[in-house]
């Protein structure tokens, strides 16, 4: 897992392994995500937000990818010119939510396919006002794999945001708390045995499939899985869906997760 480290202005720091495999002359891989608005966006601030909130979280927003004498990949700092890094699209005005829906999922297909340029830092921003059935506007941020894994992007990005209710609060969310045992229960060394073993065999299954899969087995042939040659390499088209809060929880209750 890639985690953000404190770097000193100016400074270089070592690329990971998996920072280098993220970015290369073969492969080029971006996260996408997307901020709903329940309001119109504002954006005459974006630029002091993006500057005294977005960039100071870590050194890696205000960082380029360099090689050094060696052609050891480095991280270095440099001034980053926000106006590069933000975009507004226009679509046609006047349209309906379902169409401004298409509009959007033609659009993040397209700067999916688009790769961040290696003379800036490697994210930009997307605003895009208009309303979609889900939401008033959204923010698309681009932010390239290298520097960093989903969790501590997502992480970054929400801690920019604040509590509509109180913004002096930091964002919080639901935790998941197991069900209460009996005291009996938790006496018992016993009661703990079954859900051991079970745990244990589990894991050995799901560890003896997943050498089977990668060595000898192949994946069945599903709708999104068509097993012809190439593929990988043919456009994508981006797609979103929306599940409601209740449609999620039942999902959490079957799962028992």
């Amino acid at each position: 897992m890639e985690y953000f480290r404190e770097q000193e202005e100016g400074s270089e720091e070592p690329v990971s392994p998996t920072g280098q495999y993220f970015n290369s002359s073969v492969l080029s891989v971006s996260v996408l995500a997307v901020l709903e608005s329940e309001i119109p966006i504002d954006d005459s601030l974006t630029l002091t937000l993006l500057k005294d909130v977005f960039l100071p979280i870590n050194p890696r927003f205000s960082s380029i990818m360099v090689r050094d004498k060696e052609g050891v990949k480095q991280w270095k700092r440099v001034e980053a010119k926000l106006t590069d890094h933000i975009n507004v699209p226009i679509f046609p005005e006047g349209k309906s939510p379902d169409f401004y829906d298409e509009h959007l999922n033609e659009y993040l297909t397209k700067i999916a396919m688009e790769q961040l340029p290696q003379n800036r830092p490697l994210w930009e921003i997307h605003i895009v006002k208009y309303p979609t059935s889900n939401a008033a506007g959204s923010l698309v941020f681009k932010l390239h794999h290298a520097m960093g894994d989903g969790f501590s992007l997502m992480g970054a990005l929400l801690s920019c945001l604040q509590r509509a209710d109180d913004p002096s609060l930091p964002l919080t969310f639901p935790c998941f708390a197991t069900n209460p045992k009996s005291d009996g229960e938790k006496k018992s060394a016993f009661g703990c045995v079954p859900r051991i073993c079970g745990g244990l065999l589990h894991t050995i299954s799901d560890f003896g499939w997943s050498i089977l899969k990668s060595s000898f087995l192949e994946d069945d042939w599903t709708p999104i899985r068509s097993a012809d040659e190439g593929v990988e390499f043919r456009p994508i088209n981006i797609i979103t869906l929306t599940f409601s809060l209740d449609q999620i929880k039942q999902i959490k209750a079957k799962l028992e997760v």
